[in-house]
């Protein structure tokens, strides 16, 4: 099914359906806000950069809707919004999120969790896109020609 024959309630879902996101963000948020130290230049700017990249990720995962899985699952293809420039968002800027926070709390020790994260999502990337290259053929290599990441 493409996404112009999904209705809107299908293509977007609730809030409710992006609990887990908005409660884990809120978290990180807040443990930067209330941890990190000293407030200086490096702090603020990666809060600023997780601020951004939280608003960023929560939107495309309120445009993803019920396609959204844990496991590849190409239920439609999402070519709308923050997806009609970045194939994975929800990655890249989740990537960012991390990032922000490691600038944030200014502790190098930290770099070792986009070290690990980053790899993870490009594997899961791959995977995903086999599954959606399977299900909507020529429609995805398309839409990735014109998409970053």
């Amino acid at each position: 099914m493409t996404e112009e024959q999904m209705t809107e309630e299908q293509r977007k879902g609730s809030v409710f359906h992006m609990l887990p996101q908005l409660v884990a963000s809120s978290v990180l948020i807040g443990m930067i806000r209330q941890y990190a130290q000293p407030h200086d230049v490096a702090f603020w700017s990666g809060f600023a950069l997780t601020t951004v990249s939280v608003i960023f990720f929560l939107t495309a995962r309120y445009q993803l809707g019920r396609s959204f899985s844990v496991t590849p699952q190409a239920r439609q293809l999402v070519v709308r919004g923050v997806y009609s420039r970045i194939r994975n968002p929800m990655y890249f800027f989740s990537a960012l999120m991390i990032l922000g926070a490691v600038i944030a709390f200014q502790r190098p020790i930290f770099l070792l969790i986009p070290a690990a994260l980053v790899p993870l999502q490009i594997v899961r990337a791959r995977r995903e896109a086999r599954a959606l290259e399977a299900k909507f053929g020529t429609a995805y290599q398309e839409y990735r020609e014109g998409t970053w990441f």
